[in-house]
């Protein structure tokens, strides 16, 4: 290891040993301290102009906004939580547990999110008394290094070790998988590569997987109300978010209305000749997203890039998706206002869209509908493969915490085992503790095999 990354580990060890016994009160004035200093409006102006000046991606107003409240809600969520001390007691069974951190974390970030991403981290981090090291994506370096920097501002104001929170300057590959391997904790938000190398790293991690939102519209739904919000979540910040819509199952039914409730947000339906074209422009070598059209306008994605004559003031592209499913490249995830529109008449059918759609990619991560019949919720809910399910809401806005729902605010969806992840959790400060257990000896208490065994006793017989 180098001089400068052993340098930012042991100012990290030291910085969390200084504040490992802290009482409660003094954490969350850090906490507040960090939080204020980078969401105040001036200084969430700055990073999220930064953020699409430096990456080229997104939309200033939709990224300085996801900053703000991002960060916001996860203090709301919080607020009043017990992080030091004894947080749990049970006479009965002589047992209580006293939180602990878990010493350095070390977080990939990625482009798609800079700096609201770190912010989250860090003073869930900081709320659970853990040193956190970030490694900004390549193209980010500047606006997530940035956030960093006004997090370590609040630190100094309140009297906190700064070196708490701190963000590598020229993030190398080598660099960040050597840093994996020397942190206590691994937390990576960002591409699949950067997930596998932290699950690689031989040390505890946490990772995400690939998003590729499905959206079901059925026959009872509010459709003007449903075409609303999938535009609004496929378009939020053109579409940097995982969860924003990539496919739309429709019923039938309410195909046409669906769909004219679409074209009037100034959704633009491409011919099968623009689809064409539009594929080659996504993936240039028929397999890799290009970097170049990942969360810019629709505009320029269709005008610029793919050779298309869209109207001007197009704010979404959609594409007629095709079966079989598994061959049309349209059903992958696409990072960009780009949603592909599937077509069924049971509602079998629409399990069975998603459920090959998420075959291509996406398995765990999430998927919404749109309906009014709470059995359908339910049947999805027992169907579906994924980690999080939203109802009557846009997708992007819902699944990683909403004023008006009531999902833990993160930046970090983890997708279960059917994504190659350890947790199904919105990961938060919770993801980020130990426990030490206590236990004290109580009156022997053995079960008796009668009353164990009876029921299938009484079916089977001994």
């Amino acid at each position: 290891m180098n001089e400068v990354l052993q340098d930012m580990l042991d100012r990290a060890k030291k910085a969390y040993e200084a504040v490992e016994h802290w009482p409660q009160e003094k954490v969350d004035e850090m906490v507040l301290a960090a939080a204020w200093e980078a969401i105040k409006p001036e200084n969430a102006k700055e990073c999220a102009e930064l953020a699409v000046k430096e990456t080229k991606m997104g939309i200033y107003e939709n990224k300085y906004a996801k900053h703000r409240n991002k960060v916001l809600g996860a203090l709301r969520d919080m607020e009043g939580a017990q992080t030091t001390g004894i947080v749990e007691e049970n006479r009965e069974k002589g047992i209580f547990k006293v939180i602990k951190p878990m010493g350095v974390i070390f977080a990939p970030t990625p482009c798609t999110n800079p700096t609201a991403t770190p912010v989250i981290k860090g003073i869930s981090s900081l709320k659970t008394r853990n040193a956190i090291i970030f490694a900004p994506h390549m193209i980010a370096r500047r606006c997530g290094g940035k956030a960093v920097e006004f997090m370590r501002k609040g630190l100094e104001k309140v009297g906190a070790p700064v070196d708490l929170i701190q963000c590598m300057e020229k993030p190398f590959i080598e660099d960040i998988q050597t840093m994996m391997s020397a942190s206590d904790m691994v937390i990576s938000t960002g591409g699949t590569q950067s997930v596998i190398a932290a699950y690689s790293s031989g040390k505890p991690a946490l990772g995400v997987g690939a998003g590729n939102s499905v959206m079901i519209v059925d026959e009872t739904a509010d459709v003007a109300d449903a075409a609303e919000k999938i535009f609004m979540s496929k378009t939020f910040d053109n579409a940097t978010s995982c969860s924003a819509e990539n496919n739309a199952v429709i019923q039938e039914s309410v195909w046409d209305q669906t769909l004219e409730g679409l074209k009037s947000h100034n959704g633009y339906l491409c011919s099968a000749e623009e689809k064409s074209k539009l594929k080659e422009a996504l993936w240039p070598d028929g397999e890799h997203i290009n970097g170049k059209a990942v969360a810019r306008s629709a505009e320029r994605i269709a005008n610029k890039i793919a050779g298309l004559n869209v109207p001007e003031g197009t704010r979404f592209l959609m594409v007629l998706g095709e079966d079989p499913v598994e061959n049309d490249k349209f059903a992958d995830e696409k990072l960009s206002p780009v949603l592909t529109l599937w077509k069924y008449n049971e509602f079998t059918d629409a399990l069975d869209y998603l459920k090959r759609i998420h075959a291509v990619r996406g398995k765990g991560h999430c998927c919404g509908i749109h309906t009014k019949n709470e059995e359908r919720i339910k049947e999805l809910a027992e169907e579906a493969r994924v980690s999080r399910l939203m109802v009557n809401q846009p997708q992007c806005l819902a699944n990683s915490g909403s004023f008006t729902n009531g999902m833990p605010f993160t930046m970090t969806l983890a997708c279960g085992t059917w994504g190659r992840n350890s947790t199904t959790d919105n990961i938060t400060w919770r993801n980020m503790v130990n426990y030490t257990w206590v236990s004290k000896p109580i009156p022997e208490n053995i079960p008796e095999e009668d009353k164990l065994f009876r029921t299938y006793w009484d079916k089977y017989g001994k």
